[in-house]
């Protein structure tokens, strides 16, 4: 590491995977590109007598980021605290409008942006790894998705290896959750459940009256819903009607564990803006509720479906 030049392509070959930390650690590509750039600069201001003596520099490069990345999330966690104190409303915080927008903005990003979103990590997961503390969200994502060990994350979080083992075991714990449903009829739920999300994200009113009971009925938070819009609807297709009027949304939901049971979180960008709760029986939905206000999503038990 003589030149500067040398010394940027030695980085650039380990940027894909920065990157990929990053995103993990605070779901936001703009976020992610904005903490490897910030290592980069640190890499390029440290002194070359210091670097000579880097025996392992994607070790070293991992190491800043990750410590980049857990200040950032401290600063959103204390953020998050501050808005809690204040009492943000449900209505300023979560609205059909603010939705919509949340969309557009994920569909501005690009095709590419999405598919990094849905494929390499996906969103459920990424909805889940918001509600970790910090330090639990750098133990995860660094052990059990990139295998660094636990004595060079323990201080990063300021902990003993074994400490830091027993955080990334809570933050594991989280991410699974506790499903409310013994196996068997979990496996059955998700099937319903995946069937009535493919045929929203479709816009498929015949696969969406398949999947309905035909006495269905869908509840929602007034935040969810557009000025005049019933907050409760009965029967398969006025259910199924309106549920294709809300494909767009469809597009940015995933399956996730809602309360120990298969449900749907809908979340552009990984940002959680609806969850949905819903109940089956009889191989059919027979309610769900769409739940926006912000306290509400807050109080949520969200996990990631099991396998």
């Amino acid at each position: 590491m003589d030149d500067q030049g040398g010394l940027a392509d030695r980085f650039e070959a380990h940027r894909g995977r920065l990157r990929a930390v990053a995103y993990r650690m605070l779901g936001s590509a703009a976020e992610a590109d904005d903490a490897v750039q910030e290592t980069w600069l640190r890499l390029s201001r440290t002194d070359p007598g210091t670097l000579a003596r880097v025996a392992n520099l994607p070790a070293w490069l991992t190491t800043v980021l990750s410590r980049i990345c857990l200040d950032l999330l401290r600063i959103r966690a204390s953020r998050r605290e501050d808005l809690v104190g204040g009492h943000v409303p449900d209505h300023v915080t979560r609205t059909a409008a603010a939705v919509a927008a949340s969309a557009a903005e994920a569909d501005a990003r690009g095709p590419e942006e999405e598919a990094l979103l849905a494929e390499s990590v996906g969103r459920a997961l990424l909805v889940v790894l918001d509600t970790l503390t910090p330090t639990e969200r750098v133990a995860f994502v660094l052990h059990d998705s990139f295998a660094v060990p636990f004595d060079r994350i323990a201080p990063l979080v300021e902990r003993s290896p074994v400490a830091t083992k027993k955080l990334a075991s809570r933050a594991r714990g989280k991410v699974r959750g506790t499903p409310a449903l013994p196996a068997a009829e979990l496996a059955r739920h998700r099937h319903v459940v995946e069937a009535f999300l493919a045929a929203a994200r479709g816009g498929d009113l015949d696969a969406l009256l398949a999947v309905l009971a035909p006495d269905v009925v869908r509840r929602a938070d007034p935040a969810a819903l557009p000025p005049g819009a019933a907050a409760e609807i009965h029967g398969a297709d006025a259910v199924a009607r309106e549920t294709v009027l809300l494909t767009a949304n469809a597009r940015h939901a995933a399956l996730a564990l809602v309360d120990g049971a298969p449900g749907i979180v809908v979340a552009p960008r990984g940002r959680l803006v609806l969850a949905l709760r819903v109940a089956v029986a009889a191989g059919r939905v027979t309610s769900y509720e769409v739940i926006a206000g912000h306290t509400r999503l807050r109080r949520l038990a969200l996990a990631v479906v099991p396998d």
